[in-house]
């Protein structure tokens, strides 16, 4: 029995007889292609590491605001 890698990522937008073949309703720290070795196949989400080792913000001037932006390449069969 073959079971479809869910590649293109997660699809909440359906009910769950109806997500399309290569979407899943559920994916956590996970990738369509591993990183290791570049195959198509589930691989883990890469770990994080400090950008700076420098604090930033202080009691008066505290961090209000962050944000994350994730850069992800195009799959290209």
């Amino acid at each position: 029995m073959k079971i479809p890698l869910p590649i293109r990522g997660i699809n909440k937008g359906v009910a769950s007889a109806d997500t399309p073949v290569e979407y899943s309703e559920y994916m956590e720290n996970v990738r369509p292609r591993d990183i290791m070795e570049g195959k198509l196949r589930i691989g883990s989400r890469p770990g994080l590491i400090k950008f700076n080792e420098t604090e930033i913000g202080n009691e008066f001037q505290p961090v209000v605001a962050m944000c994350q932006v994730s850069v992800v390449d195009n799959l290209q069969g």
